[in-house]
């Protein structure tokens, strides 16, 4: 049963039948191996639960915001108190409710002030996701001193700085009032100002698609803004010749390109070959379906899509830089091609559909790599570490 909500919005941070809960020391971690001791947490034990607040400014529900929903529901699953401010709420909250954890609406910066501040007495960390909350949540506890107020860990998604308001960098707004740094990846805490701790992004496990029911399609999914580059993907697909074999793009995502994008799949010629889907609730199912995932952006702090794509086992084809190299290093080389280069995209794509026992290969690879080295699990275990030592 979800927290009450009152009548601003806010909700009580005492969910299931928990009262106040104290500020805790470190993990409790077991004697053998450093691993951690055995426990009523699923074999984790802590000393006591957290009261936890994640801010975003967001009224939708993109990467970051199922990042949150996703995190949320595995502190909460781990006895954790938690809230949740921002994302659209519509596709929030059903999660949200379900495990027990409240939400506040906040599509302005200042709705994000107004809540951090408003439950700021009754929790333990605000963890701020992107720079508009991280601003927000710096300024909702100004005027409190370190003792007075909760640790402020930010989780940094993209790889580049917060930029500036003005001529004034905001990282030296908020430097000295975020308490520690968490980054996605390291591409993103090379590109980040100050210095971070690297807890991968982490989804759970899932079903693998069968090799050999998957179906002759291409699939990329994702915003269809300019820095997604999706026009490499769409040259790349032309550039590869399958649609004279019968394989299909299949284009899943919304954004202001779709118009330039149609015009251009117009002018390649292969717009009997390409579908624009639009924005799909059923991603799951179609990476169990296709056949290559076509990750063309230069700059996403991991690759939440990739990630997702290697956990149903569908091999990939993904720009060679920023958090795909994480993903991906050591892979079959055919899964990487240098960013920007359509004609590298284009070869890669028809070596691997010429070549389905290569193509299963790598993908079961890839299923192996997330399994291994990106669950939930530890990226919830890695991220509770950084919020007890900020807390202190």
């Amino acid at each position: 049963m979800a927290p009450a909500r009152t009548a601003d919005g806010r909700a009580a941070l005492v969910a299931r039948g928990r009262g106040a809960v104290p500020r805790a020391g470190p993990l409790d971690r077991g004697a053998e191996g450093g691993g951690p001791a055995d426990g009523p947490r699923g074999g984790r034990l802590v000393t006591e639960p957290l009261r936890i607040l994640h801010a975003i400014r967001s009224d939708g529900f993109s990467g970051v915001e199922q990042f949150v929903l996703r995190l949320a529901r595995t502190q909460a699953a781990d006895g954790h108190a938690v809230h949740v401010i921002g994302g659209d709420p519509p596709r929030m909250r059903p999660g949200l409710d379900d495990s027990g954890i409240g939400h506040t609406a906040a599509a302005r910066t200042i709705e994000v002030l107004r809540a951090v501040r408003g439950l700021a007495d009754e929790v333990d960390v605000v963890n701020t996701h992107m720079t508009a909350a991280d601003v927000a949540a710096v300024a909702a506890l100004a005027t409190r001193g370190r003792a007075r107020r909760p640790a402020v860990v930010a989780t940094c998604h993209f790889a580049r700085p917060r930029g500036r308001v003005g001529a004034v960098p905001i990282e030296a707004l908020v430097r000295g009032r975020i308490d520690a740094q968490l980054a996605i990846s390291s591409a993103v805490a090379s590109a980040v100002e100050g210095p971070s701790t690297v807890v991968h992004t982490g989804i759970d496990p899932r079903p693998a698609g069968d090799p050999g029911a998957r179906e002759r399609t291409v699939l990329m999914a994702q915003r269809l803004q300019p820095e997604k580059r999706t026009d490499v993907g769409v040259r790349a697909f032309a550039a590869s010749g399958l649609a004279d074999e019968g394989w299909t793009l299949d284009v899943a995502g919304i954004g202001p390109d779709r118009e330039p994008l149609e015009a251009l799949v117009a002018e390649l010629g292969i717009a009997a070959s390409v579908r624009f889907s639009g924005y799909r609730t059923d991603l799951p199912e179609l990476l169990t379906r296709a056949g290559i995932l076509l990750a063309p952006c230069p700059v996403e702090g991991l690759g939440l899509t990739l990630l997702e794509a290697m956990a149903s086992g569908l091999p990939p084809v993904a720009a060679d830089a920023a958090g795909h190299v994480e993903l991906l290093d050591g892979l079959d080389e055919r899964a990487r091609f240098a960013a920007g280069d359509a004609d590298a995209a284009g070869e890669r794509l028809r070596s691997l559909a010429a070549d389905p026992a290569g193509r299963a290969a790598l993908g079961a690879a890839a299923r192996e790599r997330q399994q291994s080295e990106f669950s939930l699990r530890a990226q919830a275990d890695g991220t509770e570490a950084v919020y007890r030592k900020a807390i202190g």
